[in-house]
């Protein structure tokens, strides 16, 4: 069983900067492929970004490319999504979600507002 705690949302102007921390209990943190999701009012839940378990290679959505960088600390059990030159059109709930083979565990969310 993994749990998972999202902080670090809130409200931010267009073109300001985020870092959303994701905090994972457990001891075997290390062995998740970790992910950020979105969901904005209205649409479907979408993948942002995800890391591999050791770190070493990521991926991002076509619109967050550029702007946001997802890490990992495996000695912290964190996951983090830094975003920058964020844009109305990023305000979302954010989820953090932990995968391994056929298991997900999800993050309760956590809000994030880009005004214009």
């Amino acid at each position: 069983q993994v749990q998972l705690v999202e902080s670090g949302g809130g409200l931010v102007q267009a073109g300001g900067s985020l870092r959303l921390s994701c905090a994972a209990s457990g001891r075997t943190f290390s062995a998740y492929v970790m992910a950020w999701f979105r969901q904005a009012p209205g649409k479907e839940r979408e993948l942002v970004a995800f890391i591999s378990s050791s770190g070493s290679s990521s991926n991002y959505a076509d619109t967050v490319k550029g702007r946001f960088t997802i890490s990992r600390d495996n000695a912290k059990n964190t996951v983090y999504l830094q975003m920058n030159s964020l844009k109305p059109e990023d305000t979302a709930v954010y989820y953090c979600k932990a995968g391994r083979g056929s298991i997900n565990y999800w993050g309760q969310g956590t809000q994030v507002t880009v005004s214009s």
